[in-house]
């Protein structure tokens, strides 16, 4: 079984920095390295959206309300993925989700709060 658990959400003021973390247990080495993970984020009443995605270090893509604010990263050897978010604006508030599809399943892990007061 394949696990993903968030972590480093907070609250945090505008402009401010978070950096948040996901474990992958339960993903061999080799399936890890080259796997697409994701961080989506869902505010109340909307929809969920995908913020970042990598596959590997110079595979990334970000949204656009995140792009030069966010960065997105991958640790293969400690099969974690990172979100570090800097210039964070009321509007970043939202739950956080790390995902992957994972042979046709949709995983994600139970997400972390991240609220921005301005």
């Amino acid at each position: 079984q394949v696990y993903l658990r968030e972590s480093g959400g907070g609250l945090v003021q505008a402009g401010g920095s978070l950096k948040l973390s996901c474990k992958v247990s339960g993903m061999i080495l080799s399936v890890f390295t080259g796997h697409e993970m994701g961080w989506y984020r869902q505010a109340p009443g909307k929809q969920s959206e995908l913020v970042a995605s990598i596959t590997t270090r110079t595979s990334t893509k970000y949204a656009d309300s995140v792009k030069g604010r966010f960065t997105i990263s991958k640790d293969n050897t400690r099969r974690s993925v990172y979100l570090q978010m800097d210039g964070l604006k009321a509007e970043d508030t939202a739950t956080y989700y790390c995902a992957c599809d994972y042979y046709g399943k949709n995983l994600r892990g139970p997400g972390t709060q991240v609220t921005v007061s301005s």
